[in-house]
This record gives structure tokens, sequence and C-alpha cells, in this order.
């Protein structure tokens, strides 16, 4: 920085100027020129008007190239401290740095303020990277792991360029192609496809399957780079109850339609305009993949939230919505190759066809189930899929008499009907009983009849500290000595997903027996304050749910950092690697 911000100082009368002369392609920021004299008190300090520059973290702000001067009134006495801080144009940036001057000789007093001086992405844009410099051993400060900072663009771009980065991220979109949030783009490409009836060709299977990857591709990549762009204020529209019961409207509304109540189309005058083409199905097809784009952008994953800090960090948008775009084409391919080769095996007409719609209805009303099911109070949501069970059993026949004469599809119909009916009214006592998971729904009523045995330890919101900015949590390692490791868990009331985990994971027994010697520390993102988005800055958290483990030298475990989804399993591996029992 002494390098490409060189500071001299020199008397003018009796006040003192000093002058910064700038590398070319680096600035200086005139908001951020102030100094001190004893006791850190401010000094009137006089600043020519610098150039505006359009900063993408700090909007319009006056910068200076080439040259800066600033002119403190005189007389000065014993020392004063000058503060200032600059960036490089498009790339490297600095922390705020002071340099104290001895008022007598205007030489600097010492060179700590030089050597102190650490680099750090683009902290003009919404998450700067923290320094992972050497610390003392007795400093509470937390040191990001090296995985967290360079992040997984980051890390693809170091090993193997651009191309390498982009089938890095068409192949993290094949993975997350079989997680839940994924799951609800099935059915409705599936009943695009339905629709087409017998003029449904491989060919036209492809087409109408590309046309929607392509375009919820696209949306999500324009999502991304919003995301990025407008931080935590598009997160919480996307994470809000609001937008879920929105979403879950929009699925109830596309069951309705598959059982035939109503026809789902486009208004007559753009009805009429597209009749005549065949790519009005293309249209349509379009429509729905970018809309579908707005149910997988609430989930935050590990390659979505690298891509949204480094479209941050370094402001490039193109590589950045590249990659994202790359991610949304990998969760389609599982989609596109439905499309393409399960066309063959879907009926082609007749009652089959509409038996096919209507069972696509009720996979779209347990999609809508399974969105509102995280803002239930506990058992509320086992209700809801005991109902839809239930109901499922009636539609297929369970209790309908069987003819004597009928195949083995329909009595093997029945049979799938009776047991659906049966595993509806496990969920119901279940739900009544307070369980939440479907696939434990008795897990309740078994805890309750092992009454002897000793009660174990249940991890609730209420058992984590609750910090609200950096220096809280100083403060609180500080006072806690580096004795045991710690967790900080980001978490929000918006946040839809971590209701789930602290209703599903964090009560599981072996989280809390793996959390059993852990500091637990939260940091509460209901309301986004100076504060606690400075702590994400330092950090390097894009939103809730996030969780970082620290060892008990307070820093952060290489590959533990768990973003998004979060599962039980994950928890205990990140616990176990932050105690040291994984090494």
């Amino acid at each position: 920085m002494d390098q490409a911000f060189r500071m001299e100082a020199g008397r003018d009368g009796s006040d003192i100027a000093i002058r910064w002369q700038l590398e070319d392609g680096y600035y200086l920021y005139r908001e951020y020129l102030s100094v001190t004299g004893v006791g850190g008190k401010p000094l009137e300090m006089a600043t020519p008007p610098g150039v505006i520059k359009e900063d993408p973290g700090y909007g319009s702000t006056e910068v200076y190239y080439g040259t800066a001067t600033a002119t403190v009134a005189g007389p000065v006495t014993g020392s004063l401290n000058v503060t200032y801080q600059g960036c490089q144009d498009g790339g490297l940036c600095y922390p705020p740095t002071t340099v104290e001057i001895d008022a007598a000789t205007l030489e600097p007093k010492s060179d700590t303020g030089k050597s102190g001086l650490q680099t750090a992405l683009q902290s003009q844009a919404a998450f700067p990277l923290v320094s992972k410099a050497p610390k003392a051993a007795d400093s509470s400060s937390i040191r990001i792991s090296d995985q967290s900072t360079n992040g997984v663009v980051g890390s693809l771009l170091d090993r193997g360029g651009v191309l390498f980065l982009i089938v890095g991220f068409l192949g993290l979109g094949v993975l997350l192609a079989f997680t839940p949030c994924v799951f609800p783009m099935y059915p409705i490409l599936a009943a695009t496809l339905t629709r087409e009836g017998e003029s449904l060709s491989t060919g036209r299977g492809f087409a109408l399957s590309s046309t929607y990857v392509l375009a919820l591709a696209a949306a999500f990549s324009l999502f991304g780079v919003v995301a990025a762009w407008w931080g935590q204020s598009f997160q919480i529209a996307l994470q809000s109850t609001t937008a879920t019961l929105l979403v879950a409207a929009i699925f109830v509304a596309l069951a309705l339609s598959s059982f035939g109540l109503f026809e789902l189309q486009l208004p007559s005058f753009l009805r009429n305009r597209v009749a005549a083409h065949r790519g009005g199905s293309l249209m349509s097809s379009a429509a729905l993949g970018f809309s579908s784009a707005l149910v997988i952008g609430p989930c935050v994953t590990a390659p979505l939230a690298g891509a949204l800090l480094y479209i941050a960090q370094t402001g490039d948008v193109v590589l950045g919505a590249t990659a994202l775009f790359a991610l949304g084409v990998g969760k389609g391919i599982p989609l596109i190759l439905m499309g393409t080769f399960g066309s063959g095996l879907l009926p082609r007409a007749g009652q089959w066809m509409e038996r096919v719609r209507q069972v696509f209805g009720f996979l779209f009303v347990a999609t809508a189930v399974w969105l509102v099911d995280r803002l239930l109070p506990a058992g509320a949501g086992l209700l809801l899929w005991s109902v839809l069970a239930i109901t499922f059993a009636v539609f297929i026949g369970a209790f309908d008499q069987m003819r004597p004469e009928a195949g083995g599809a329909a009595r093997l119909a029945k049979s799938a009907g009776m047991l659906a009916g049966l595993y509806g009214v496990i969920l119901g006592i279940g739900g009544l009983s307070g369980a939440t998971d479907p696939l434990k729904p008795l897990a309740t009523i078994a805890a309750a009849r092992s009454g002897d045995a000793t009660p174990a330890r249940v991890i609730g919101k209420d058992s984590f500290q609750s910090i609200a900015s950096a220096a809280d949590l100083s403060s609180l390692l500080k006072a806690d000595g580096p004795a045991a490791p710690t967790l900080v868990y980001f978490t929000a009331d918006w946040c839809v997903t971590c209701r789930v985990i602290e209703r599903s994971v964090l009560p599981d027994a072996t989280v809390a027996d793996a959390l059993d010697g852990v500091r637990l520390v939260s940091v509460d993102l209901s309301e986004i304050t100076e504060a606690n988005q400075s702590l994400m800055k330092e950090l390097q958290v894009v939103g809730p749910p996030t969780m970082l483990f620290l060892d008990r030298d307070n820093q952060e475990v290489q590959d533990t950092r768990l973003v998004g989804e979060i599962t039980a399993d994950t928890v205990t591996v990140s616990a176990s690697s932050a105690k040291g029992q994984l090494r």
C-alpha cells in the first residue's frame, strides 16, 4: 500500500499539508480522509473536490486519481493520526489505514501503520475478504479458512481457468438436481409433456424440455446476479413467508388444473397470436421454466453462495452469471433426459392420460405441502401429509369394492392405496403427538414410552448465545477463552430453511452429542443492521442459514462450513472436525 499511495507531509505556514502520490489505476476515497490529534480529537481538515465515481458498494462517491491533498489547520502539537483508504480500479482494495505523524518533524512515528497493512479483495463490494495473515496465539480474532475466502469459483478458476469453472458448475448442478429444492421441477415438466398427447415424439420432448431448462437456467442466473448486488433484501424477499405461500399457492393452482377443475392457459389475445404457430408450447415451456426458478432460488447451496460471493467481491457479473447459468443447466440435465427418452413411456391418450394428469396433481399438492410444512407448528405438517395420503388412497380406489374379475394391476393399485391409507393414519397419529419427521412419525410416542431412559440433551434456539456484531463475537471469544471449539450460526425469522433446521435438525440426539462441548453462538439476521452486516462481510457469509465451525484457536476448520439445506449428518461431521475428532 505504501507503494500504491505514497504519502508525505510538509508545512504551509502554521498549517500542515499532506499529499498522496497515487499509482496509475489507483484511487483514494475523499470521505475516508480524516485526521485526529492528541486523545483522538478530530482536527479541522480541508480537501479539494474529487471525481465522482459510481462505486458498486458505496454508490456515487468522490475519489482522487493521480494525486490527493489535504490541509490540516494549525498550529498542531504532539502528533496527529492520518486515516485514509484506497483501491485499485476494478481490482484490489485496502482497508482503512491510520499513520501516526510527529507534528514537529512531520515524520511517521513508527512503521506500525504500514507493516500492518493487509489487502482484501474489493472492500467496496458487498463482501470484502478478511486477512489470513498469521495472528498471535492469544488473539481472539477469527481466521476463516482458505476455502471460504477463495470460494468455489476462485478455486475452480485457479485449477483450470474459465472452461474448468463452467464444467465444474455444470457438474455441481447435476448433483444438486437430486435435492429436494429441484424435485418440484420434475412434475412441472412431466405435466407439460403429457399435454402434447399423441403428438409427443422424442424430438418434441427434447425441444420442450430443453426450452424449459434453458429458461430456468437464464432466470436462475439473472436472479443470482440480482441477489449478489441487492444482498440481503433480495434474500429476504425470496425466503419470506409471503413468497413461500405464494409459490405454494401456484402449485395448488397447478394441482387443481390437473384435477380438471379449470384449464390454465395464456390470455386470449396471446393465445390467438401463437395459435397458428407450433411455438406456442415452446413459449409455455419457457414461461414455466423461467417462473420455476422462483422455487429453487430461495435454496441457498454452497455453489450458489460461492458464485454470489464472487460477483459481489470482483464485480465480474459476466463470469458469475455464466457460472450460475451452468449451474442451472446442470440441474436441468436430468430433466432433459426425462423429457427426451421418457416421452415414449408416457401414455398417449384415453383414460390413462387423465389418470397421469391427476397423479401429477397429487405431486403438485405434495410440493405445496412440503413448502408450507416448514412454516407450521410441530405436528401440523404431518397432519397435512396424513390428509394427502388418505385422499390419495381414496382416489386410487383403496376403499372401493373390487370385482372378482379384476386384473392384477387393479389389485396392486388397491394394495398400494390401502398402504397409503394406513400410512396416512400413522402420520395423523404422529402429527397429533407432536412428531415432525414423516419418516419417523411415531418417534415421539416411542420416546414417551421409554420413560425410564435418561432424557437426552436437546439443542434449541435458546441454547445459543446471541450476538449482533463482530465486537460482540470478539468479546465473547476473549471472555470464554480458546478452551472450546465454536459454532457460529446465522439465522433469521424470515429464513424458511432455518425453521426446518431449528425444528428438525438441532433437536436430533446425534446433533446434541456432536455439539457437546462446543460453544454455541447465533447471529440473528431478522433485521439487517450495519453491525451484523459488517460481521457477515468479515466472515464471508452470504445469508442464512450458515454455520461456521471454529477450532480451539478460532480458526475456521477447512471443509466444515454449512450453507443452505443442513442435515443432522452434516452438522455431526463438521462438529466432529472442529473438535479434532476427524483429523
